[in-house]
């Protein structure tokens, strides 16, 4: 009797064990308190012809189907991997077939996600020059208005994936689709926007996948300080860039900007708004430092 206990004792301890998740450093929870609204669950949705978003109810992750091959844009929080490539599944497509992963910031709800998925895809990671730098690091650049918040995310480094830089103008091609790197900093040095056209039949849209223009900081941080003059001007490039670009179809890298409930916009001007927008904050921003 008692070997035959200790061997059932045994079988469910290891039954036990196999049960456990086993912690993966790459998906392992960061700010666990914004989960219920960032990465609210959201069935995959057809945005516009063989474009796509496979995110959640307040981080955008959008998915091409170039034809010869996928093309992810976003990785939202580490732990929101796995559900990303699940909604790429439930589309009938392979995520193994997703050769470039798009970056638009170096911050932890919109890259925190992207070295999972880049191992468990062997996709490429594609950023400007500084989006890369703070890929590769994981950490946030000296310069950014949130570095007081010493937000660390998984660094994509060398033995996960590659990491191309593209200039903004450069076009990236696969398949049927080209995708045009659009810079518009401000909320980062390195935040890029994405842009490309979807085609049903003759009908063809534009469509963008805009980076956040949120004018936010840590606590301490002034836009009127030398450094923050250099980020204001960057943001007016960005505001800029946004009043002037192609765009049928708006995509938020965060789903509930400024408020929106729709996971994205086909209102016409919605660039030129979203631009404006941030305009407006930044205004209130400095007129808010300007009073102290």
């Amino acid at each position: 009797m008692m070997v035959r206990h200790t061997a059932v004792l045994a079988a469910a301890l290891v039954g036990t064990a196999a049960a456990e998740p086993k912690d993966d450093p790459l998906t392992r929870p960061i700010a666990v308190e914004r989960e219920a609204t960032w990465l609210a669950p959201r069935e995959p949705v057809r945005v516009f012809g063989d474009s796509y978003l496979v995110g959640f109810g307040g981080l955008s992750v959008a998915l091409i189907d170039t034809g010869d091959g996928l093309i992810l844009i976003d990785g939202a929080l580490p732990q929101g991997a796995p559900a990303i490539l699940a909604n790429v599944r439930k589309l009938g497509l392979d995520p193994k077939h997703i050769r470039y992963i798009l970056s638009t910031e170096p911050h932890f709800d919109h890259a925190g996600g992207i070295a999972a998925l880049a191992r468990d895809t062997g996709a490429m990671v594609v950023a400007s020059a500084r989006g890369a730098e703070g890929l590769r690091s994981g950490r946030l650049a000296a310069d950014d208005p949130q570095l007081g918040y010493d937000s660390r995310f998984p660094a994509v480094v060398p033995d996960l994936a590659k990491v191309r830089v593209m200039r903004d103008g450069e076009m990236l091609k696969l398949g049927r689709t080209s995708i045009t790197a659009r810079a518009t900093p401000g909320h980062t040095a390195g935040s890029m926007s994405w842009s490309w056209r979807s085609c049903v039949g003759m009908t063809c849209k534009t469509l963008v996948f805009a980076s956040s223009l949120n004018p936010v900081s840590a606590d301490g941080y002034r836009y009127a300080s030398p450094a923050g003059q250099k980020v204001v001007a960057a943001f007016r490039r960005s505001h800029a860039a946004m009043r002037i670009m192609p765009c049928d179809i708006l995509i938020t890298a965060h789903a509930d900007q400024d408020g929106a409930t729709e996971r994205f916009l086909s209102r016409p001007g919605a660039c030129r708004a979203y631009g404006a927008a941030s305009e407006r904050a930044l205004e209130r921003r400095v007129a808010t430092e300007a009073s102290r």
